[in-house]
C-alpha cells in the first residue's frame, strides 16, 4: 500500500468510496480533498446514520481508491481550527463545475465544517 498513490487518485478524482466501521458491507462514494498530504471528507447529509456517525462509533473503515482498498482510521483532527479555511479552499477548488458549484460552496458552511473527519491511511 502506497500513501502517495491513494493521494494521486484522491487528488485526480472527485469520488472516492468509504466504508465506515466493520459493520457496513457496502462503499460509499464521497467527496475528500486532499490538504498538506492529509485526507480529509465532511458530511453532506448530517444524517443521525451516516458514515461519519459510525466513524464516531468505530473509527476503522477503509477507502477505495480505483481498485485498490486501503485500510484507514477516521478522526477528528486536533488542528481542524487551522486547517479549516485550507479545506474549504480545497472543496471549492475540486468541485468548481457545472452542477458541483452549489454543493461545493455548500460544504463549506459551518454546519458541514464541523463535521470534518481526516483518513489516515494505515502502512
Amino acid at each position: 500500500m502506497n500513501k502517495d498513490n491513494a493521494l494521486h487518485y484522491i487528488k485526480t478524482n472527485t469520488i472516492i468510496g468509504v466504508k465506515a466501521g466493520q459493520q457496513r458491507s457496502e462503499f460509499l462514494e464521497i467527496w475528500m480533498v486532499e490538504v498538506r498530504n492529509r485526507i480529509f471528507a465532511r458530511s453532506w447529509g448530517l444524517a443521525e446514520r451516516s458514515w461519519y456517525t459510525a466513524f464516531l462509533e468505530d473509527p476503522s473503515g477503509e477507502i477505495r481508491c480505483g481498485e485498490v482498498i486501503y485500510p484507514i482510521k477516521a478522526v477528528i483532527p486536533e488542528d481542524i481550527n487551522d486547517l479549516a479555511n485550507e479545506i474549504n479552499q480545497a472543496y471549492l477548488a475540486k468541485y468548481n463545475t457545472g452542477h458541483n458549484i452549489p454543493y461545493s460552496q455548500g460544504i463549506i458552511r459551518e454546519k458541514h465544517m464541523a463535521k470534518t473527519m481526516e483518513f489516515i491511511i494505515w502502512d
